[in-house]
């Protein structure tokens, strides 16, 4: 699907994606003015919480979960300092609980002994941490202001793909061809632009093209013209 996309662009004239790419993020944050993280948070550790707890479950669900834990949880040492079912039962509700919780601990522990406590902002570094994937690391190195990459969920694959941005389906490889085009300044908020887009427009199922500010850039609309 992605590929036919990419053919597509070049088929309908839509030009390269580096011609693109610049009309792209200028539409969609002026359509888009308040697209930002979803997640809660007040403190870089709560922020790297937050991450590690939103895989498999919506950052509307995390968000009811959190605000008694950072009541609870203040610092790494907090988190080992209960027995971990009472850390299990305490995120019980964001699901996959007995692995997040393992992740978590063992994240603590590793900030303890190799970052003095501290989250740490390097990509390198973050991948590290028990748990912390690419993606994880990437949401976390942008919310603190040292982007590295540009963060891949669900939303940011499908939209880069119907874009033509894409031809690829591996998060890794999509990332690669959106670091290309993408200009560094907006690797933070090009996905957070992606991902409002997805939810408020370019929905999975029924994305409606002909309310998109994006239409006529867009190889994969579905619009009359």
């Amino acid at each position: 699907m992605a590929r036919s996309y990419v053919r597509e662009a070049r088929r309908r004239g839509l030009g390269r994606r580096r011609e693109r790419i610049g009309r792209i993020v200028e539409r969609l944050a002026a359509e888009h003015a308040d697209a930002e993280i979803a997640l809660r948070f007040r403190t870089d550790l709560e922020l790297l919480v937050s991450v590690m707890l939103s895989a498999q479950t919506t950052d509307v669900n995390v968000n009811r979960v959190t605000p008694a834990l950072f009541r609870r949880y203040r610092a790494p040492e907090d988190y080992l300092a209960v027995p971990v079912d009472v850390l299990e039962r305490d995120i019980y509700a964001t699901g996959f609980f007995r692995q997040k919780a393992k992740a978590i601990r063992g994240t603590m522990r590793v900030l303890i002994e190799d970052f003095d406590g501290r989250v740490p902002r390097r990509i390198e570094e973050l991948v590290t941490l028990p748990g912390v994937a690419r993606k994880t690391a990437n949401v976390v190195a942008a919310e603190l202001g040292h982007a590295q990459g540009i963060v891949v969920d669900t939303h940011v694959r499908r939209l880069t793909q119907r874009l033509g941005l894409t031809r690829n389906d591996d998060p890794v490889k999509i990332e690669r061809d959106l670091q290309r085009v993408v200009p560094r300044a907006d690797w933070a908020r090009f996905p957070h632009l992606l991902i409002w887009h997805g939810r408020r427009v370019c929905d999975a199922r029924k994305p409606r093209c002909e309310e998109c500010v994006l239409e006529d850039l867009c190889p994969s609309s579905r619009a009359v013209t």
